[in-house]
C-alpha cells in the first residue's frame, strides 16, 4: 500500500488552489496560502516528489469542439490486449477504467453525432458484449479533492 505523506494545513489549500486554476503563478499561489514564493514553491517540488501532484492540464469544453455526445460504454469480457488495442487506438474514448463485476471496462467517450457514436460502438461490439448509455447531464466533474481527514465525514 502506498504511504501517504504527512499534509498540514498549507498543503491542503495549495492542492485546493492548483486545482481550481493550475495557472497560478507561484508568486500568486503563494499570496492565496499566505507563504512566500520560495516557501511555496518548495511544497509543490515537494507535492510533486511524492507524486501527489502528476501534471498539469488544461480542460477543455468537449461540445465547444464539436463533440456534441458524450457517453458512458461499458464493456463485457474480452480479450486484454485486443481490448487495450482499440482503447489506444480510438481518440473518441476520454477516459477507460478496467474494473471488477459484470463488466471488464467502463469507458467514457465524447462524438459528434449518432453516426458517430454508431461507428465508434460498432469497433467494440467486434470485441466484447457492450452497454452503453449517454450522458444527459454533468452534475460533477473535476472534483476538487484534498486528503482525507482523520474524521469521518459528517
Amino acid at each position: 500500500m502506498q504511504t501517504t505523506p504527512d499534509f498540514d494545513a498549507y498543503d491542503t489549500r495549495i492542492l485546493a488552489e492548483l486545482q481550481a486554476d493550475a495557472r497560478l503563478t507561484l508568486a500568486e499561489l503563494g499570496r492565496r496560502v499566505h507563504l512566500s514564493q520560495p516557501a511555496v514553491a518548495e511544497r509543490v517540488r515537494k507535492l510533486e516528489a511524492a507524486q501527489v501532484i502528476t501534471g498539469y492540464r488544461a480542460t477543455v469544453n468537449l461540445a465547444a469542439l464539436g463533440y456534441g455526445i458524450r457517453a458512458i460504454v461499458r464493456v463485457g469480457r474480452a480479450d486484454y490486449a485486443r481490448i487495450t488495442h482499440l482503447i489506444a487506438q480510438t481518440r473518441e474514448i476520454v477516459n477507460a477504467f478496467n474494473v471488477t463485476g459484470e463488466d471488464s471496462w467502463v469507458l467514457e467517450i465524447a462524438v459528434t453525432d449518432v453516426a458517430h457514436l454508431d461507428a465508434v460502438i460498432s469497433q467494440m461490439c467486434l470485441l466484447a458484449e457492450t452497454s452503453t448509455s449517454i450522458i444527459l447531464k454533468t452534475l460533477r466533474q473535476h472534483q476538487v479533492m484534498l486528503p482525507p481527514t482523520q474524521e469521518p465525514p459528517a
